[in-house]
């Protein structure tokens, strides 16, 4: 081996970049109305509702419920009660970024729903075309074309 094949990488490009470890990073928000969040959630994002588990039979309060985002994670969300670690969070306080591949559509399908516009889809400096929107308790959600560095 010459010293220009010394430090060669032979592994190929496969080896160049580690996989990315499954989606472990899940969001949890309370709302007043989770019920209502749930289903803007699913009809203005896409959401999948996988679970929902109600506080008592079928009263009004959401103990846990998890949407799924089609490409990999999702959210928990719930009713605020004072018995959750996140008991002292306002309801609608919050920030979420998702990663989608179809910004533009997805933000039309958001304001079809009435979500509120904070930023239109623009082009990022960083290589991401993104925009935010509020659901209807004042979440904000950001979804962009940037999966991370």
């Amino acid at each position: 081996m010459d010293e220009n094949t010394a430090h060669a990488d032979t592994r190929g490009p496969a080896a160049a970049a580690p996989a990315r470890p499954a989606t472990t990073v899940w969001p949890a928000l309370r709302y007043r109305d989770a019920r209502a969040a749930v289903r803007f959630l699913v009809e203005a994002f896409g959401f999948e509702e996988t679970a929902l588990y109600p506080v008592d039979g079928d009263g009004p309060e959401v103990a846990h419920a998890q949407l799924d985002w089609p490409l990999g994670g999702g959210v928990m969300l719930g009713s605020a009660r004072g018995d959750s670690a996140i008991a002292d969070l306002p309801p609608g306080t919050g920030a979420v970024y998702v990663v989608t591949d179809a910004p533009d559509a997805l933000f039309a399908r958001a304001r079809a729903a009435g979500a509120r516009v904070v930023r239109a889809p623009a082009d990022q400096d960083y290589g991401s075309r993104d925009f935010t929107v509020a659901d209807p308790e004042g979440v904000l959600w950001s979804f962009g074309t940037y999966t991370g560095a």
